[in-house]
């Protein structure tokens, strides 16, 4: 390892040289949206025509994929906020950060090693706007806390949608409003910049919650012209081809071109300060959408496969990759570049082998899979509070899943839908909590919800909120919205069979509590139970 890193950081001082000879090490700029999954207009590019993102215009997004690196198969690998930050921070699986590994009731381990705390220790100025690690506590601990927090111009742009309505019906035009909001994302990194006295390599962590609900419904068409009826017989299986659902995804999709926009303030300020051609850039999503089918907090596609690009000093760019990577993985690469040393605790491994290659389709051929999982995700008000535990080996042929306690269900209990005091529709766009709390409130899940006992919806509705058999497997090829378990079908047991010992054999290396004594770690307080 530690040739290896000299090797990486002799490559980057090569294309440094304007640096002095102690600040030859690279800055990093990362851009991570909240809940955004793997939609951009870079995709489209690759995937062909046909899908959802056909209406998406994420130009800053496509710029630097034209630069640098895309990943064509990148996950998460927890699909929920604190979880997936906790591994992406630690460079580990999130079941071997402790109560980090779950969302409420998370408590950060202060003896985890974390990659921008480790930068800072060797000379890095860090800091970062917004989201890093919440909710938990305390607070953005893996980043140090407020110590490192640069917010001074304005946090207005995590409701975007909010804001800028508000400001068009109070008389602005929509560029106006858009630019208001976007000055706050400028002065937050200036403020970041000038922080920096010493000129030393720094590492930004941008982590805006807009993409995250709730959004103004009709937003979508509102702040970007994206026609809802453009996605009518493009919408995946597990989402109704309605109106309803349309527009909310438009929307969906509008706060993600606002992420897209301040992206490229970020790169006019690098330029600007003259550092654009010392920094790395890295852009992804912490998950996939939120208040979905088959999203946030699933370990389907739509909820763990994330947007990735990487460009920069040390990069070989102007390629699209096939290799299968998960955000941990980006954890010893940061300290790859920065020249640190990377903990053996850590599981995850370095992208440097990838992104100096200049080949494009598989680069690493030990790179063809991924592992994936969750625990608990909100507190379960009817359950005892219980988690919902799945592990999944995903591979470019299958997706396999274990579900250990199939007599729960997936996205949380479904109280109060057979009561006499049902949830109304505005409960349901409102309100997680008011049913299925493991999924947020929405537009989709109110209409999903509301008509589940139509003929025409019911299938989905149990596909999507029903108690699910301990295994299910995918066949990609044929089933690639992953809408039919296949895994007790006679003609795919061997490869059930294969890839549950690979799967099991990965969880048995990395010490996963949840395979011991009946995974009593997560299954009792404080992984399980009342807040505590």
């Amino acid at each position: 390892m530690r040739g290896r890193v000299l090797s990486i950081a002799l490559l980057i001082t090569g294309l440094m040289g304007s640096k002095s000879v102690a600040d030859q090490r690279p800055n990093i700029l990362f851009a991570i949206a909240d809940d955004w999954g793997r939609h951009a207009s870079a995709y489209t590019k690759i995937d062909g025509k046909g899908t959802v993102n056909d209406v998406l215009q994420t130009p800053n997004f496509d710029a630097l994929a034209n630069s640098g690196v895309l990943f064509r198969n990148a996950f998460v690998n927890a699909p929920s906020c604190t979880p997936c930050r906790s591994s992406l921070l630690s460079g580990q699986h999130f079941w071997r950060t402790g109560r980090a590994a779950i969302l409420q009731g998370a408590v950060w381990d202060q003896s985890i090693l974390t990659w921008p705390l480790l930068l800072k220790e060797s000379g890095y100025h860090i800091g970062f706007t917004f989201k890093v690690w919440s909710p938990g506590e305390p607070r953005d601990a893996p980043y140090g806390g407020s110590a490192h927090a640069y917010r001074q111009a304005g946090g207005s742009f995590n409701s975007f949608s909010q804001t800028a309505t508000k400001l068009v019906r109070g008389g602005k035009s929509v560029e106006e409003a858009k630019q208001m909001l976007l000055r706050e994302v400028s002065g937050n990194f200036q403020a970041f910049l000038a922080g920096n006295p010493k000129d030393s390599p720094f590492a930004y962590w941008f982590g805006p919650t807009n993409v995250h609900r709730k959004w103004i419904q009709g937003s979508g068409s509102e702040l970007w012209n994206i026609d809802p009826d453009d996605l009518q017989g493009k919408m995946p299986p597990f989402l109704p081809d309605v109106p309803e659902v349309r527009q909310d995804l438009a929307d969906y999709f509008g706060e993600i071109q606002a992420f897209d926009m301040a992206l490229g303030l970020l790169v006019d300020e690098l330029k600007r300060a003259g550092v654009f051609e010392d920094t790395i850039i890295v852009v992804s999503g912490d998950h996939g959408a939120p208040g979905f089918p088959h999203g946030k907090c699933n370990l389907y596609d739509f909820g763990t496969r994330v947007p990735l690009v990487f460009a920069g000093p040390g990069i070989t760019g102007g390629r699209v990759v096939d290799d299968f990577v998960t955000l941990p993985d980006l954890a010893p690469t940061f300290l790859e570049a920065g020249q640190v040393a990377v903990p053996g605790e850590m599981t995850a491994q370095s992208l440097w082998p990838v992104l100096q290659s200049g080949r494009e389709g598989l680069v690493d051929e030990n790179r063809t899979q991924v592992f994936i999982g969750r625990e608990r995700h909100v507190a379960r008000a009817r359950a005892g509070h219980l988690p919902y535990p799945q592990r999944a080996i995903r591979t470019d042929d299958y997706l396999f899943v274990i579900n250990f306690r199939p007599d729960r269900y997936p996205l949380g209990d479904h109280y109060r839908l057979d009561t006499e005091d049902p949830p109304t529709m505005e409960e349901m766009t409102n309100n997680t909590f008011c049913t299925l709390p493991d999924e947020d409130a929405g537009a989709t899940k109110a209409w999903l919800v509301a008509h589940r006992e139509d003929p025409r919806w019911s299938s989905l509705f149990n596909h999507a909120y029903g108690k699910r058999p301990r295994e299910e497997l995918f066949d990609l090829k044929k089933d690639p919205h992953q809408m039919r378990n296949v895994a007790a079908d006679p003609s795919y047991q061997e490869v059930a069979a294969e890839l549950r010992q690979r799967l099991f054999d990965e969880l048995i290396h990395t010490g996963d509590p949840r395979l011991a004594n009946d995974g009593e770690f997560f299954e009792t307080p404080p992984m399980a139970g009342p807040l505590q």
